[in-house]
């Protein structure tokens, strides 16, 4: 494996770390900022796709045909997940060479005020076709800002972290994706309790100029946390790179395709468990969508608990062991996840999503420590970037091509059942190549 340039360096790492001290910001203040930071990324991110067919197709997308103004709204959609490799190279360039902490105020306050903008758009009945393009444009530079955010938040956490704990402090970023979805969820609930007329017209712009809120809370903590020791360690003794993302590419691409299978399951298994299967149930099964989003409200609660829970097993047994362990679990439950939908017993189909986002949260959890392994200092923040936000290209596909699946086994559950099987296997194989390099990205 190639080894990271700044140990060829004449000043002695240890020298360094000695000299700067650890900065005055605490481990706990660190991974606060980091989660919330986070987690106003996810409500945001998320609050879209809560909005996308119930606000943004009639207003933004208006058509004489229902499917083609959803349809055009999810297209809408889908341009984040085009945008945010984009941002994991932008702010991966930052991160890495500049420092993490000006490249995470960044994100949280680019996607704070793309989603209070959107909050103040016209519709298209008074900006006629400006208004969807506007809409699709701030989409996408939530996109950008999504993209910067993961890699970074996660990279701050575990560099501050004791050293015992790093698989725990990883976790704890990862819990801001089900509080945002909570968050957002909750947010639409509320407003969609104002008469329709009233919603239609402006209750739904109140969750996302609420996000100027969140942002000045999130920024605040952020602006006041240090550098990371490690960066500051690595600027000192001149190891940042001028190009991090072609560093990247030249030395290290074989690491970033691990990594981008490793963290495939976290991405595109999501939504084929989230997005299809609000799809498989309320089309399939002819169910009511309370069922599904009850089912799956109650999963994301498992979900927070488990994330812990596998954060403090990772500093016990290791990221990688845990990891593997858990995209075994993924692939032992893909179609008993099914099998328990299909019994259309809303009983059974909590069960499900408890399964789904319980277990199944393991991999997610362990995902930052263990990709955290692949890369070197110089490099870190852009790779671990990309790994997740190019898996997000590949994931902004899976309801589609779980659809596709699911037609060509006539409607049964086996078909997308098998395609999220495919998906655990090409992690797993990619937990298992991760395992094998050598820790810190050595």
């Amino acid at each position: 494996m190639t080894t990271p340039t700044s140990q060829s360096t004449a000043v002695p790492a240890g020298a360094v770390r000695a000299a700067i001290g650890p900065g005055p910001s605490s481990p706990g203040k660190v991974v606060a900022a980091a989660f919330i930071g986070t987690a106003l990324e996810w409500y945001d991110f998320f609050l879209f796709g809560t909005t996308a067919a119930i606000v943004f197709a009639p207003l933004f997308f208006p058509s004489a045909d229902p499917v083609a103004s959803t349809v055009s709204a999810f297209l809408s959609f889908s341009a984040a997940f085009v945008a945010r490799p984009i941002g994991a190279i932008i702010f991966g360039h930052v991160g890495d060479k500049y420092g993490r902490r000006g490249a995470l105020v960044a994100t949280v306050m680019l996607m704070g005020a793309a989603s209070t903008l959107m909050g103040l758009l016209p519709t298209y009945a008074s900006a006629g076709v400006v208004a969807p393009i506007l809409l699709t444009l701030l989409r996408a530079v939530q996109g950008v800002a999504t993209g910067g955010e993961w890699g970074g938040a996660t990279l701050m956490a575990i560099e501050y972290a004791p050293a015992k704990r790093r698989g725990l402090y990883a976790a704890l970023v990862q819990l801001g994706s089900p509080v945002g979805t909570l968050l957002s969820t909750g947010a639409i609930t509320l407003v969609a309790l104002l008469p329709k007329e009233d919603f239609m017209a402006w209750g739904w712009r109140l969750p996302f100029i609420a996000s100027i809120i969140l942002v000045a809370v999130a920024l605040w903590l952020r602006w006041n946390v240090e550098e990371t020791p490690e960066f500051q360690e690595l600027k000192a003794s001149d190891g940042t790179k001028k190009a991090p993302v072609i560093e990247l590419f030249r030395k290290f691409k074989g690491r970033l395709a691990i990594g981008v299978c490793t963290y495939l399951v976290g991405n595109a298994g999501f939504f084929i468990l989230t997005t299809f299967m609000i799809s498989y149930v309320t089309r399939v099964l002819g169910l009511p969508s309370s069922v599904i989003l009850t089912a799956m409200t109650i999963g994301a609660v498992a979900q927070m608990v488990m994330t812990i829970v596998a954060g403090r097993l990772a500093d016990r047994f290791g990221a990688a062991r845990v990891g593997i362990i858990g995209y075994s679990i993924f692939l032992a439950l893909a179609f008993p996840i099914f099998w328990l939908v299909d019994t259309r017993d809303p009983g059974l189909i909590i069960v499900a999503m408890v399964l789904a986002f319980g277990p199944c949260a393991i991999t997610y959890a362990i995902i930052g420590a263990l990709i955290d392994r692949l890369f070197p200092a110089q490099v870190k923040y852009t790779g671990m970037g990309l790994s997740a936000n190019l898996s997000a290209v590949v994931a902004g596909f899976m309801p589609a091509l779980a659809t596709v699946f699911l037609s060509l086994s006539g409607n049964a559950s086996w078909g997308p059942a098998t395609l999220l099987v495919v998906i655990g296997l090409i992690s797993l194989g990619g937990a298992i190549a991760t395992s094998k390099v050598p820790a810190r990205g050595n």
